[in-house]
């Protein structure tokens, strides 16, 4: 019960209902704020309960002063997790590992149960190994159940389990399209209560739901599960950047070139940490699906949320998703009341204002790394000759093949060429050469939850295939849509074939290429490859397109509307101007231009009027978390405690609780710490944390072969994140990682200074050998350090390799948050200092003393940094917020939490 220190408890009434409300206008200066604080102070009033939530809270939060820096800490209760399985297995495996904690230490196992709703999509697990035929998504099923079945086995375990625990089988679709489509209730009601739906969620793309106007972001999965146990998250009042929207997208430009746009401008602004809310006329003429898409995007110009207020488009999405008309009017009524219903010509208290005119925005990729690096399409082919350099040896500037735009910055040296000819399985023969586009894919919630984009895609397919156009035959072509509804709408408008002639069959309901499960690329193009080190590429319709993400054996990815996909599939190569040459000829043998078979937006707008309705969504989620005959006739154990398989390599019982007791154990100084792993720029969780496929020869390759599992049925590291025995083997070896005290290696290399000349060697060998000689690791790091995707296993794998400090120049929010859920240190070189500015190159042993002053209470601003190669200086403490240091002082927050509730 909320103390209602303001007197804001009210009930409004809605048709024959009626529901307890507080009153935002209870709280002075409340009417000036921005949408997204609104929803805070609503969390706040309703969970006020005088110790962790107080008055001083609430007045604080109405009194913001947007032009402060975050100083002021409040405690957000959301009111419900969401997760996928590749993050949410770890959860549940730690849920259930848990109780046996609880059941040890003299409690009560049923204790440790989700006190807010927590809803997981198995959405992550399905690797697109068939592609381009009929049965491509019944093989690829089939392969995901054989993989995956001690861990589904698992989850269907916890859905009965565990109270307020839900599952939503494989083959339904990705976590986010289905939270926008079903999920979501925009308005929540629950105890005879109304409020606004709030949520955390185990990755980042979590945001793809404030384009509902509901709050939301990304934690990792340590803050999720404290989450769903009732605590809190802690977090400063933030800055809010108001992004204002003025006019309309022309005709040719999609969401995915708006987001392209938006992303560019927001990660250039800089707002890491920061809320971003839409506002102004724009606003009213972007679809709600345009509204998901730049929510989706918001780890990408790394905000922590991206949110548009609730209008009369939010309502329309509702009622054709199919929520109640009860529902619908409560949102409406509910967002009316509370001032949270959007004003176009409103000019909100912002920290920042950028502004962007709709009609300004050009047809656009973004890559060949980086979602921030837009480049304008007209433009891709000329700069693709520029950075194909950065990824080719010297011996291709001999045969350099002239580049044909006369404006083009490389005309004058040309661009690196490596012709090779490629035998297919029939005795065919074709060419590729650097830059051939061998992953062509429609792929992640991003777009396929865009029916304007998707059904533009289709057009495109339809068009190509009336004028004899097919992809290229080195192209593996993907569609994985984000629910059933897509391909619902497809086959009612008789899309479908089309798009099965140019070769993009179904693949799966699930992420796929985006998060690195294209699965092989066809096995003469591979070798091709790989033989002659060919710099070829991908085009998705995703938000990632990280180094090492999405094929081993690519190095360059693009990110593109799905429209642009199905053109690079028919064109091939990124040497193509999709924009000025041919995508091919014709039955006739006449040149067809991209111009030839884009579709109109009235072609697309009839279609997507004619095509989707609310009975699709009924029908598509009728009954989403029963799953079909495969999923039910999975067999599991009973009881509230697992029943844990000693021989299983999927899913293991971690030891984050051994030899735990009620009393934490006093912070120590960290003396004699060597590094073991030093990086630069833009390290993601991705180079961080164990993603895509194992490889044998490998620390993990060689656990699960010992383990007498056949290489064949390796998996993926996503699919093991159950097995910590798994994940610290893959943990900093991403193929890409460059580890600077390991020079001239690439992958999970390091130098063991516990060996006579510290050998290179496998970061998890070194990492024993450490451990067992008792000295502590440090990894020091460049700027914007854990950027990307919210993996926990990040910092968990770094916690479990014996890190106890990372060093770095800035870091991504939820990557340092994970750190210390983990009990990592997080410390930043002071400001304008770097490892090398400071002469540090790794072979140093560090000591870090000042940590002590956590046990009296108090969060040290810095630490003193001592090495003995006589480099000193004061590390910045990133332990931002009171409750971040009870985490860290109990050694994690999983730690935290199992002591609170055993003493409640």
């Amino acid at each position: 019960m909320s103390a209602n220190s303001f007197d804001a408890r009210s009930t409004l009434r809605v048709g024959d209902e009626s529901y307890e409300i507080f009153r935002l206008d209870k709280v002075e200066g409340s009417a000036r704020l921005p949408y997204s604080l609104k929803v805070l102070l609503e969390n706040l009033l309703r969970t006020e309960d005088g110790a962790n939530i107080t008055a001083d809270h609430i007045r604080a939060l109405g009194g913001w002063d947007s032009q402060a820096q975050p100083s002021q800490e409040i405690q957000f209760t959301p009111a419900r997790v969401i997760m996928q399985d590749f993050t949410g297995v770890p959860c549940v495996v730690d849920l259930a590992t848990m109780r046996e904690a609880v059941k040890e230490l003299g409690g009560d196992p049923a204790k440790i149960n989700p006190l807010a709703p927590a809803e997981l999509v198995i959405d992550h697990s399905v690797i697109a190994d068939k592609f381009g035929t009929p049965d491509a998504f019944g093989q690829n099923v089939e392969l995901e159940y054989g993989r995956n079945k001690e861990r589904y086995q698992f989850l269907r375990w916890g859905q009965t389990a565990f109270d307020e625990f839900k599952v939503v089988p494989p083959g339904t679709g990705i976590v986010h399209q289905v939270n926008i489509e079903h999920l979501a209730r925009t308005v929540m009601v629950r105890g005879g209560q109304a409020y606004p739906d709030t949520l955390v969620g185990t990755d980042s793309h979590t945001t793809m739901v404030n384009g509902l106007g509901v709050l939301g972001w990304g934690v990792g999965g340590i803050e999720a599960e404290a989450a769903m146990l009732g605590q809190p998250v802690s977090m400063l009042i933030p800055r809010v950047v108001g992004f204002k929207l003025t006019g309309e997208l022309t005709p040719g430009t999609t969401a995915t070139d708006l987001v392209l746009t938006i992303t560019e401008m927001l990660r250039k602004h800089g707002v890491v940490g920061k809320f971003v809310e839409f506002y102004g006329e724009g606003v009213a003429a972007t679809s709600l699906a345009n509204r998901a898409t730049i929510g989706n995007m918001s780890p990408e110009f790394g905000s922590t949320a991206a949110i548009f207020p609730i209008d009369g488009e939010t309502l329309n999405y509702l009622k054709l998703t199919g929520r109640s008309e009860q529902q619908v009017a409560l949102v409406e009524a509910y967002a009316k009341e509370q001032g949270l219903w959007l004003d176009p010509a409103a000019e909100p208290d912002f920290s920042e204002k950028l502004e962007l005119d709709l009609s300004t925005v050009v047809p656009s990729i973004a890559g060949p790394k980086r979602p921030q690096d837009r480049i304008v399409l007209a433009n891709a082919a000329q700069q693709f000759a520029l950075d194909v350099r950065n990824y080719v040896d010297d011996a291709d500037e001999a045969g350099m093949e002239s580049f044909p735009a006369s404006d083009s910055p490389a005309a004058a040296n040309g661009v690196p060429t490596r012709p090779t000819t490629v035998t297919a399985p029939d005795g065919t023969t074709y060419e590729i050469d650097h830059g051939a586009v061998t992953v062509a894919a429609i792929t992640s919630c991003t777009n396929t939850s865009n029916p304007y984009v998707m059904v533009a895609a289709a057009l495109v397919a339809k068009k190509a295939v009336e004028k004899g156009l097919t992809r290229k035959p080195w192209v593996k072509t993907t569609l994985a849509p984000g629910s059933k509804v897509v391909t619902d709408y497809f086959d009612k408008a008789g899309l479908t074939p089309y798009l099965d002639k140019v070769g993009f069959n179904l693949v799966g309901y699930g992420c796929t290429t985006c998060i690195g499960n294209s699965g092989p690329l066809p096995e003469e193009v591979s070798k091709a490859v790989n033989e002659h080190d060919l710099a070829v590429t991908s085009v998705l319709s995703g938000n990632r397109n990280f180094e090492g993400r999405i094929n081993p054996d690519v190095k360059m990815n693009y990110l593109a509307s799905p429209p642009l996909v199905v053109a690079y599939a028919l064109a091939g190569s990124m040497k193509v101007d999709i924009t000025r040459d041919a995508l091919g000829t014709d039955t006739e043998g006449n040149p067809v231009f991209l111009k030839d078979i884009w579709p109109s937006e009235a072609e697309v707008n009839e279609v997507v009027a004619n095509a989707i309705g609310e009975d699709m969504f009924n029908k598509s989620y009728q009954d989403v978390f029963a799953g079909d005959a495969q999923w039910q006739a999975l067999p599991i154990p009973t009881g509230n405690t697992f029943e844990w398989d000693a021989e299983s390599t999927y899913v293991r019982k971690p030891p984050y609780f051994e030899g735990m007791t009620m009393d934490t154990t006093p912070v120590t100084d960290i003396t004699g710490a060597r590094v073991l792993a030093k990086l630069g720029d833009s390290v993601t969780t991705d180079h961080i944390s164990p993603a895509g496929a194992i490889k044998a020869d490998t620390p993990a390759g060689k656990y699960l072969t010992e383990h007498g599992v056949e290489r064949r049925d390796f998996n993926s590291y996503g699919s093991r994140r159950g097995n910590h025995e798994v994940m610290i083997r893959g943990t900093f070896a991403n193929i890409r990682l460059r580890n600077q005290i390991a020079p001239g290696t690439e992958g999970g290399y390091t130098r063991d200074f516990t060996q006579a000349d510290a050998p290179v060697s496998f970061i998890y060998d070194a990492s024993r050998n450490y451990i067992d000689q008792g000295i502590p690791l440090v990894v020091l790091a460049g700027k914007e350090y854990g950027s990307g995707s919210s993996r926990d296993w990040a910092a968990k794998g770094t916690a479990l390799l014996g890190v106890k400090a990372v060093i770095a120049e800035s870091y991504e929010r939820i990557h340092r948050s994970n750190l210390i859920g983990m009990g990592v240190l997080p410390l930043q070189f002071p400001e304008g200092t770097s490892a090398e500015s400071l002469g540090l190159t790794g072979e140093e042993a560090f000591s870090f003393t000042g940590v002590t002053e956590l046990n009296e209470g108090i969060t040290p601003r810095t630490v003193k940094v001592t090495t003995d190669s006589g480099v000193e200086f004061d590390a910045v403490v990133r332990i931002d917020t009171p409750g971040e240091a009870d985490y860290y002082r109990n050694g994690g927050i999983m730690q935290y939490v199992l002591r609170s509730l055993i003493r409640k």
